[in-house]
């Protein structure tokens, strides 16, 4: 990943394209990034060691859980991941229920990528990698606010979380080997707060169309859990956000 911020850099200067509302010091943007990234950091750590110290009860030591977080970054899925194979599910059936948990990625990518028209192919793959549901939360509505993405301020941002969740993962391995009951110490309770945070931060003095769609999302997803699984988070999310377009729209073209 050390190359993403310099392909970023040289993609943004050739022109004002991506830089409409942002400073002009790719350095700034950078350290922007890291700064903006302080919500997301401070969620990783707990959720990173609860993921550890789970991941260490299941019989995975330091390596194989850091391996985890490099290669794949993906917080549900691992906590997942974790679990099956504590109880021996085959290797297909891992991956598999991976692939169909992250398929919110496409909602997430489909929604960014708006901001960073212009860039080539392979930086956006390399964005991309770097993209979870916290980092999409922040860059998204900073995006939003700014008029234009910035590669750079992501690379910033992605790369802090990043580096954060790994290191958190490794340290709650390795600290719990020794840790007999991790449910006592509540960090269980950790990813749902991180998100509910998040949630908030981006709801703050925005329109009630975004509370709106907020609200539908949530009591979709868990009206369809029933009957779609774990199909209902992505299925509830699609509803609401074109319903929130629809109402939206509909605003613009009344005022």
């Amino acid at each position: 990943m050390s190359g993403i911020l310099s392909r970023a850099v040289a993609e943004t200067s050739t022109g004002p394209k991506l830089r409409r509302g942002w400073p002009e010091s790719a350095r700034v943007r950078f350290w922007l990034g890291v700064r903006a990234a302080w919500p997301v950091v401070t969620g990783y750590v707990p959720v990173g060691l609860a993921l550890g110290v789970l991941a260490a009860q299941e019989g995975l030591g330091p390596f194989a859980t850091g391996a985890m977080s490099l290669f794949v970054y993906a917080g549900a899925s691992q906590f997942i991941a974790v679990g099956m194979i504590g109880a021996q599910a085959a290797a297909l059936s891992i991956v598999l229920t991976t692939f169909f948990i992250n398929l919110r990625h496409l909602l997430m990518s489909a929604a960014i990528s708006p901001y960073l028209r212009g860039l080539k192919s392979w930086t956006l793959a390399a964005l991309a990698f770097l993209l979870t549901d916290e980092t999409f939360g922040v860059a998204s509505a900073e995006f939003s606010r700014r008029g234009r993405g910035d590669p750079v301020y992501f690379t910033g941002l992605g790369l802090t979380a990043y580096g954060t969740w790994c290191a958190a993962t490794v340290i709650g391995a390795w600290a719990g080997q020794g840790l007999a009951s991790p449910e006592a110490l509540g960090l269980d309770f950790a990813l749902k707060a991180m998100f509910i945070g998040l949630l908030a931060g981006q709801l703050r003095g925005e329109s009630m169309v975004r509370g709106a769609v907020a609200v539908l999302a949530g009591a979709g997803a868990l009206a369809a859990a029933p009957y779609l699984g774990g199909f209902s988070v992505m299925a509830a999310a699609a509803a609401a956000a074109a319903v929130g377009v629809v109402i939206a729209r509909w605003m613009d073209e009344s005022s």
